[in-house]
């Protein structure tokens, strides 16, 4: 009687087990030829995989003679070599600093290969950067709550006097003048609302965001100028976040009308959706994330106030108000999200974080 052995267990993709990892990770054969991306790696270097997988390392990001000679050195020696602080340029992102582990991969089937990890120094920064602002933001708001107290009060003294006199006044020139008064009331009223942000609690529900991002399109096509064009790019694996539907709407109209007000006449807008593994958000640590993306081509945000744009009245517009991305940031911070920004002559990202709960 034969008796067959138990089969092998089956072992997962390379890439499979790779996405689960928060580090951005590359594995190369011995002509630097990529054989596996990551997700994280992905997203730093801005790749996608099944267009890299095959290609030369030294394509999509720059090798300097430094670091093609580390790789080399670790091929040869069979040893690990650890990188600190170093700048990357790839061909599809912008240039960040990293520190990179480069070890040779072992086991029969293996040899020759490398398996290059990348951990961005500038993720560390954005944490620290994210707990500042959430901090500010926080004596921003009671300070403003504080102040709306105190202006409104006098306000509604003001305009209900002004009501009084109109009543009492025959001479309909005279009237003009007090409705001038209850007119500027009411909008120093709104305003100060404004400033205080969404009053009401979100209503969670299951909400397709493709779907949604399409209907913003939708709604600033009609207004585009000829020269102006929004270019749509979905990841159609993101499924369904409890988010509240009008909430994401407001706040994606929101940095689009910001976008296209960028742009003037010409230029492009991409509105980008990707999944990010191990991110954290609000010092919350998610296994998967959604990232909307709103991207555009134009000037940038001024550096004078790129750290400070969502707080209430800071804006880089004669006409603006200040309020709109403030007010964006509060939306999606009720949902349990956030809105980030990178800005740099020629790319601006706005990006909107929502954790997809209950994600396997």
């Amino acid at each position: 009687m034969t008796v067959n052995p138990p089969p092998a267990p089956t072992r997962p993709a390379p890439c499979q087990w790779l996405d689960e990892l928060s580090t951005a990770v590359l594995v190369t054969d011995g002509d630097l030829r990529l054989l596996a991306v990551n997700s994280a790696a992905e997203m730093l270097l801005g790749l996608s995989r099944d267009r890299v997988v095959g290609g030369s390392l030294g394509h999509w990001v720059t090798l300097d003679r430094n670091l093609a000679n580390q790789l080399q050195r670790v091929l040869d020696e069979g040893q690990p070599v650890s990188l600190r602080g170093r700048s990357l340029h790839p061909l599809r992102a912008p240039e960040f600093l990293a520190d990179l582990v480069i070890s040779p991969l072992q086991g029969d089937d293996a040899e020759g290969r490398l398996l290059v990890e990348l951990t961005a120094i500038d993720r560390h920064q954005r944490i620290t950067r994210e707990d500042q602002l959430r901090q500010q933001q926080a004596i921003t708001r009671a300070v403003t709550r504080g102040l709306a107290h105190e202006i409104k009060n006098p306000l509604g003294g003001l305009r209900g006097a002004a009501q009084l006199l109109s009543s009492e006044l025959e001479d309909p020139s005279l009237r003009e003048y007090t409705g001038i008064i209850i007119r500027e009331a009411d909008r120093l009223r709104s305003l100060v609302d404004r400033m205080l942000g969404p009053s009401n609690m979100p209503r969670r529900e299951p909400v397709n965001v493709h779907e949604v991002m399409e209907h913003v399109r939708g709604l600033v096509s009609v207004q585009l100028p000829l020269g102006l064009r929004i270019i749509a790019d979905y990841d159609p694996s993101i499924p369904d976040l409890l988010v509240d539907r009008d909430m994401l709407v407001q706040t994606l109209l929101n940095v689009v009308q910001n976008a296209i007000q960028a742009l003037g006449d010409h230029g492009e807008i991409w509105l980008m959706s990707r999944i990010l593994r191990q991110y954290t958000i609000s010092g919350q640590r998610h296994r998967l994330v959604a990232l909307l993306r709103v991207r555009d081509n134009g000037p940038g945000i001024p550096e004078e106030i790129r750290e400070r744009i969502f707080f209430p009245m800071v804006t880089g517009r004669a006409s603006g108000t200040g309020l709109g991305l403030p007010i964006a940031q509060s939306l999606m911070q009720l949902n349990h999200g956030l809105i980030e920004c990178q800005s740099r002559p020629g790319r601006t990202d706005f990006d909107v974080l929502l954790p997809l709960e209950g994600a396997p």
